[in-house]
């Protein structure tokens, strides 16, 4: 990670999940270029595919849309993620 500090951050060692504030986030996209994965679980997704189109655009913020989690440096979840969805979306992070 580069060398922004996040004002409210909320590590847990043992599973390297970050949980910040949308601020700081978009300073630290700003800063640099990630490759994001949209990983939507239910109907929000749909909102959140908003954010792939003109009005919001990726784009500005350097943002390269990628559809293999082997390239992506950030996983993006669309809605709560339940006990059924969690061993998926684990294994798609591992």
């Amino acid at each position: 990670m580069n060398s922004i500090e996040f004002s409210l951050l909320d590590r847990t060692t043992q599973n390297l999940v970050i949980s910040t504030t949308l601020n700081d986030l978009s300073n630290w996209l700003r800063l640099s270029s990630l490759w994001p994965l949209l990983y939507g679980i239910y109907c929000c997704f749909i909102e959140f595919a908003s954010l792939i189109g003109s009005r919001f655009n990726f784009d500005r913020y350097g943002l390269v849309l990628r559809s293999s989690p082997r390239q992506v440096d950030l996983i993006l979840t669309a809605d709560t993620v339940t006990m059924k969805m969690a061993p998926s979306l684990i294994r798609l992070y591992e």
